[in-house]
């Protein structure tokens, strides 16, 4: 595996939020700005729940920034939970546990009941607080700053909702490039690369909610500028499709990974399937396709990376919809707890998804190019992108 890794700490309605980032090169530019607006990013999206009225993240730099470098030391952030005044009581680092808000109904489809069961707790708001998508916030910080690595070396990352429940505009995309979709989507309420669509997709949310339901769906993230060569087949810890895919997974709610046509090539012949190779003086070794999305035997061939992801609908539903479900404490069959939450998060979690690949590719960079300053691992990459077009 590469050099870069973070830890990230806290809960859903506790002070704050922070992660620790190790392996970040010194003398890289970092902007808090870029940072504080990724995290804004997050927040938006037409579905959202009432968490986002009163959160409005700002990040803090703690550690290992000077000036706007970095110094090559573990860098960490602090994004405060403004909700945290509401909680004080309930959620307390010292004192006396209350009933008040006692959660003790599994929800079907979220950690609550194997949580609880896993670490002896008899209030599964422990698992909630921990649980909980919040938890994203931090990642699109630490994506942030890897983010600011990968542009300084061409590498761009952007995403876009291509279906939300069975709404899909994935059969208009054909002659959208791709960093166009990406910045289409900016403009969309939905992140769909087609903003005047957009109608379609609100009132399909507007009914969900009106139903007490809740929505999932697909969003695809995309990185280009690429160079040929990161990752490894190696071993299979260090393939980079299995890296990415297990990124994603990692997700909450996310339950599919596929990279470029993915269940598709199953269906294709072998011709049909692969994407032939050609070669040009100026470019080098390139494919007119990109089927692959971007990998082949664990490597980057130089085309873009594409990954679609799967999320399920949030578990947690208005109460008219609740499913069924056990008290832990009587074991009385019981209607599943009620949390505040969104009616659809596949616009938050594309840029999540985007947070994710950049950390994976930031790895991958300093894995393969890697030393302690960034300003000689970017001249070792420029040089090696020479070569690649000359190979």
């Amino acid at each position: 595996m590469g050099r870069i890794r973070f830890l990230n700490a806290g809960e859903s309605h506790g002070p704050a939020l922070t992660a620790i980032i190790e392996g970040i090169p010194a003398n890289l530019k970092l902007s808090l700005d870029y940072i504080n607006t990724e995290l804004s990013r997050r927040q938006k999206g037409y579905g959202r729940g009432g968490r986002m009225k009163i959160e409005k993240d700002q990040a803090k730099i703690l550690s290992g920034v000077r000036f706007g470098y970095t110094l090559g030391s573990p860098i960490t952030l602090l994004i405060e939970n403004r909700d945290w005044e509401n909680w004080t009581d309930i959620m307390s680092v010292q004192g006396q546990p209350t009933e008040k808000r006692e959660i003790v109904h599994p929800r079907p489809g979220h950690a609550d009941l194997v949580g609880g069961i896993k670490y002896g707790f008899k209030d599964l708001r422990n698992v909630l607080e921990r649980a909980s998508a919040r938890e994203t916030t931090t990642r699109v910080a630490v994506g942030a700053v890897c983010k600011q690595l990968l542009e300084d070396i061409g590498i761009k990352i952007g995403s876009y909702v291509v279906s939300i429940g069975e709404l899909s505009v994935r059969e208009l995309l054909e002659f959208i490039p791709l960093e166009e979709r990406g910045k289409r989507a900016e403009d969309s309420e939905v992140r769909i690369p087609i903003p005047e669509e957009d109608e379609k997709f609100k009132k399909l949310i507007d009914l969900a909610k009106q139903e007490g339901e809740s929505l999932g769906g697909v969003f695809e993230v995309f990185a280009t500028g690429v160079p040929i060569g990161l990752g490894s087949y190696v071993q299979w810890d260090r393939r980079l499709d299995g890296r990415i895919a297990q990124a994603m997974m990692s997700i909450q709610a996310m339950k599919g990974v596929e990279i470029g046509e993915g269940f598709e090539l199953a269906k294709k012949f072998g011709s049909q399937a692969h994407d032939e190779i050609f070669y040009d003086k100026e470019r080098g070794f390139y494919h007119k396709t990109n089927r692959a999305g971007g990998l082949e035997g664990g490597v980057t061939n130089g085309e873009p990376i594409i990954v679609r992801v799967a999320m399920k609908p949030i578990p947690t539903l208005m109460r008219k919809k609740s499913l069924h479900s056990v008290d832990i404490k009587t074991k009385k069959p019981f209607l599943a707890a009620k949390e505040r939450s969104d009616v659809t998060a596949v616009p938050a979690a594309a840029v999540v998804g985007e947070a994710m690949l950049a950390f994976v590719l930031a790895d991958a960079v300093i894995e393969k190019f890697g030393n302690d300053n960034w300003i000689e691992i970017k001249r070792r990459v420029e040089e090696y992108r020479d070569y690649t077009k000359s190979f």
